[in-house]
């Protein structure tokens, strides 16, 4: 913890930074000493509006959903075993699109705050398959079999929202909304809808972190020292689920951020899962806010969604931390 501790700070710091940065910056420049003041005394001017109906709700999207992918990369990768997992791997993505582009074809549903609830059913159903098809069998659920189910869930449903899209044009211009992942553009009630959800996958996430160090250390191992595997892979499981449902379902995928932050929080803690955890939680949103902001400066007075600048910033970034130094082994 004392290794970790200033480098806390200095992400505290960041996340502050960036909170402040997401609220100001916009394609309607406001000084931030004037955003300070109008957050706590709003004074019902169109600054004002702009500030608490559009920056601000904006704002807690991006913290909210980060932390969620933050938390649930780090919690696969510590599942599975895997260092390059990401929250695609149990078909949450695909799950989640597929569900969209049904409930946009098929059902004629127009309305975002009813497609959500769509994404969010499609992610844990397919998730639910993914972990039944990886458990079948004597050898249980294996991080190997874990992932290469995963993989051919994402494949045979990502086949399924092409065949539909290419039939619907209408439905094509609606996914192709969703599926480049922004923050901005949603209803302010969206917050409230997710909140519950992810607030539950971190706690749930969180509570996993002893069990989990029991089982980096081996299955054997892990048995020795009173880890009950099963339970911890499905309380996980459900987590990365809720997780990585409920921010899909109301951004859409955002890549590269699950995958890269725990292997920066790694690099600051060490591999203690109680740490990894929470300090991804810390370090998500300031990758995903601040390439929220720069997608808002870069593109004035239109924006680039913050699925692509996530995407350019987060590959370059992993490929250094890759080059850098040996990936740990989980």
């Amino acid at each position: 913890m004392r290794r970790g501790a200033p480098w806390l700070l200095v992400v505290l710091a960041a996340l502050a930074l960036v909170l402040l940065l997401s609220v100001g910056v916009g394609a309607r420049p406001i000084p931030l000493g004037r955003v300070w003041s109008l957050v706590w005394r709003p004074d019902g001017s169109s600054d004002a509006a702009i500030v608490h109906d559009l920056r601000i709700p904006r704002t807690l999207l991006g913290l909210m959903v980060g932390a969620a992918l933050g938390v649930a990369g780090a919690l696969m990768q510590a599942l599975t075993r895997n260092p390059l997992a990401d929250p695609g791997l149990l078909g949450v993505n695909a799950g989640a699109a597929a569900a969209v582009v049904t409930a946009t074809t098929l059902l004629g549903t127009v309305d975002p705050l009813a497609y959500i609830w769509f994404a969010f059913l499609g992610a844990a159903v397919a998730s639910v398959v993914v972990y039944g098809i990886g458990t079948a069998g004597r050898s249980g659920a294996t991080p190997v079999r874990l992932a290469l189910a995963g993989t051919a869930v994402s494949i045979a449903l990502i086949a399924y929202v092409e065949g539909l899209t290419i039939v619907d044009r209408e439905a094509l211009d609606q996914y192709r909304f969703w599926a480049v992942g922004a923050l901005g553009g949603h209803p302010g009630s969206l917050n409230a809808q997710i909140a519950p959800f992810i607030l539950a996958g971190l706690v749930l996430a969180v509570a996993l972190g002893r069990p989990l160090n029991a089982i980096g250390l081996g299955e054997d191992s892990g048995r020795a020292l009173g880890a009950r595997l099963v339970r911890t892979r499905v309380l996980g499981a459900v987590a990365i689920t809720v997780l990585c449902g409920a921010a899909t379902a109301a951004v859409g995928p955002i890549a590269f951020v699950g995958l890269a932050v725990p292997h920066v929080a790694r690099a600051i803690t060490g591999p203690d899962e109680r740490l990894v955890l929470p300090l991804s939680a810390a370090i998500a949103p300031v990758m995903l806010l601040g390439a929220d902001v720069v997608g808002r400066v870069v593109n004035r007075p239109g924006e680039l969604e913050v699925g692509i600048v996530s995407a350019l910033a987060g590959a370059p970034v992993f490929i250094a931390i890759v080059r850098r130094r040996r990936i740990a082994q989980l």
